[in-house]
């Protein structure tokens, strides 16, 4: 069994087919967590889903991270059940919060509507003048670098890094393996968790994954005594996930870490993979952030980073079976809950795989749903 990529997703991909009895080989162009995944803030949300197939999903991976925190992992990655608190700015906001919530109350996600007379109960900091929120106990926090580490330690699985997926091996419309820069490895089976490549991956088999990147960055404060005890983030935060939009589109996500920094993100926008600093989304994050928590104003911003999120066009990741080629899976396209999901779509993955039942419904995930022409036999 092979699993192309050593990011969160691929981890625990690596974690619950071995788990499931498999003999799993790793492998990754660069190191563990190299891409999407270190540069993440390690959410593991249900406040910003709406009611349907991802929070199911979602759910569902709630239920896992406590598993594997309670089976003694969660010391070793940062595992922090904070609870989120999502505000609002204006009353027309609130009461948009109020029907979503209540959507997701009967999906299953814990919500409890906060007035604007106790949000100081819960952050004293805040801004004044806020019309209201909503707490949700269930949202918790990982440090996502150290996740997959563990994760891939805890699998047994053997991990190649520095070695790029050149090709897949198939004949009579079945994987046979993949041909690597460091040589051929056989495999019965091969999940895609190549997340920004994996639309790269999927076209090796004449299959498509329009997968492309999102960009976004998130400032480091210098460290802070604990002042925000939770994941705060305002009710626009909600509609910029599941904005379609390539625009720049900015509302703040603050956070407290264990060390001392304040975390803040989020931006997103599609330009591709431009790195180039963008100091108006910079601008927008720090100003949204300080709208919230005044008390940032006077805060020195240490640092900041940029990370890229494998988006996919329906704002739903492709996780299963080729439509194209037997023994072939995609565990991808995860956008900026790749961490939260992580372990549900390696359980959903293994179920698959086993040909098992799976724990939550897989139809929606189906990669078939970007089907392309048939791949051609490859010539040995």
């Amino acid at each position: 069994m092979v699993v192309i990529g050593a990011g969160m997703v691929g981890a625990a991909c690596a974690y619950y087919l071995a788990r499931a009895g498999l003999s799993v080989t790793v492998v990754d162009r660069g190191s563990v967590s190299g891409g999407t995944s270190g540069a993440g803030e390690g959410n593991l949300l249900l406040s910003d889903k709406e009611r349907g197939p991802e929070l199911d999903l979602a759910l569902r991976s709630h239920q896992l991270w406590r598993d594997l925190n309670d089976e003694g992992l969660g010391p070793d990655f940062e595992y922090e059940a904070k609870g989120g608190l999502v505000v609002a700015f204006a009353e027309t906001d609130f009461a948009a919060l109020q029907t979503f919530a209540a959507t997701q109350r009967d999906a299953g996600v814990v919500t409890e509507e906060v007035t604007a007379d106790r949000l100081s109960e819960f952050e004293p900091h805040l801004a004044p003048g806020l019309a209201g929120g909503f707490w949700y106990p269930q949202d918790a926090q990982v440090m996502p670098a150290l996740a997959a580490a563990r994760l891939l330690r805890a699998s047994g699985a053997e991990v190649r890094l520095g070695t790029a997926v050149t090709g897949l091996q198939f004949s009579d419309g079945t994987v046979r393996g993949v041909r690597t820069t460091l040589g051929e490895i056989p495999a019965q089976h091969v999940v895609n968790a190549a997340g920004l490549w994996s639309g790269e991956i999927a076209e090796l088999a004449g299959s498509t994954l329009p997968t492309q990147p999102r960009r976004g960055f998130v400032l480091v404060t210098e460290p802070l005594p604990p002042l925000i005890r939770h994941k705060v983030y305002s009710a626009a935060y909600v509609s910029d996930v599941s904005s379609s939009d390539a625009a720049l589109q900015s509302s703040a996500v603050v956070e407290g870490t264990p060390s001392g920094p304040v975390l803040i993100g989020a931006s997103r926008e599609r330009v591709g993979l431009d790195r180039t600093p963008s100091y108006d989304a910079l601008g927008r994050l720090a100003a949204q952030a300080a709208e919230l928590f005044p008390f940032l104003e006077r805060v020195d911003v240490q640092r900041y980073y940029c990370g890229f999120r494998p988006y996919l066009p329906d704002h739903l990741p492709a996780i299963g079976p080729d439509p194209r080629l037997s023994g072939f899976f995609h565990a991808s396209g995860h956008e900026g809950a790749g961490i939260g999901l992580a372990p549900a779509t390696g359980e959903l993955i293994a179920a698959l795989v086993a040909g098992e039942k799976t724990a939550v419904d897989a139809e929606p995930f189906n990669p078939a749903r970007f089907a392309s022409p048939q791949p051609q036999e490859e010539q040995r």
